[in-house]
């Protein structure tokens, strides 16, 4: 017997890194798409600026390739040329989290065809910017965002490992899904908590697999022998793109499964 539910596939990919971050979409996006059936595309951009930031021609990119809303985190504010873009760009997302009259928004609201999706990006304050709290903020926007739909999508930005679990706990039968971004390691703890939310520690990083979270391993190394502030070089290498895919009860709002993406690309 057939099932009745309709199943929203929901494509979330991690920070995008440098120049191979941006082929590895280039060239793999799309049939990642038509493999997984993904009726909306999340990514996050805070990096692809050589590591630093998002510029308008990577937005223009990533929007053109198909992906539905960009998330960001601590590095959005690098490149200047994209400040204006913060306002007047509803699928571009900085932190919510944010005090009161900085420029942008933290929410997306997305028509697929089974109707709106919303997604909410947040930051971490361990080890990062001491900004608002991330769950005050997440949880009131989590009440707006239930007005336009039951499938809301939160990426948070964050360092630290308990932060994010904490969240993801907090948020738990309240959004359909909870992935951390910012680290560009992926975890292996990809599950569905007691209340039907999908969560993840870190779906990982598009960018150069041979790489220290997206550098040159060498000048990474000196790094840590010399303990200069030597500037990080984005590694030249073939790249990779990770991520997750997670099947949602459209009506419920439930995550049904959560699987990690992680595709070498040539």
């Amino acid at each position: 017997m057939m099932s009745d539910k309709k199943i929203l596939n929901a494509l979330m990919l991690g920070d995008v890194c440098g120049q191979p971050g941006c082929r590895a979409l280039f060239v793999g996006l799309r049939s990642l798409v038509k493999e997984t059936h993904a009726d909306i595309v999340v990514v996050n951009g805070e990096n692809a600026a050589n590591g630093f930031g998002l510029s308008i021609a990577n937005m223009n990119q990533f929007f053109s390739l198909g992906v539905d809303v960009v998330t960001s985190g601590n590095h959005i504010w690098q490149q200047e040329e994209l400040r204006p873009f913060l306002d007047s760009e509803p699928r571009l997302l900085r932190p919510a989290n944010y005090p009161a009259g900085v420029v942008g928004h933290g929410m997306a609201i997305v028509s697929t065809k089974l109707g709106p999706v919303v997604v909410i990006n947040v930051q971490g304050r361990v080890e990062l910017p001491q900004i608002d709290d991330p769950f005050r903020i997440s949880q009131e926007m989590i009440v707006k965002a239930q007005k336009q739909s039951k499938v809301i999508l939160v990426d948070f930005h964050a360092e630290f490992t308990e932060e994010k679990e904490a969240l993801g706990f907090f948020l738990d039968g309240k959004a359909s899904v909870v992935v951390g971004t910012h680290t560009h390691v992926q975890t292996c703890d990809e599950k569905i908590l007691p209340k039907k939310t999908a969560y993840i520690t870190d779906m990982g990083f598009c960018g150069p697999r041979e790489s220290v979270i997206g550098s040159d391993p060498q000048t990474a190394i000196e790094k840590q022998l010399s303990q200069m502030p030597l500037r990080s070089e984005i590694a030249d290498h073939s790249p990779v793109i990770q991520g997750v895919l997670v099947k949602i009860d459209y009506e419920s709002g439930s995550a049904l499964s959560i699987e990690r993406i992680n595709k070498n690309i040539l």
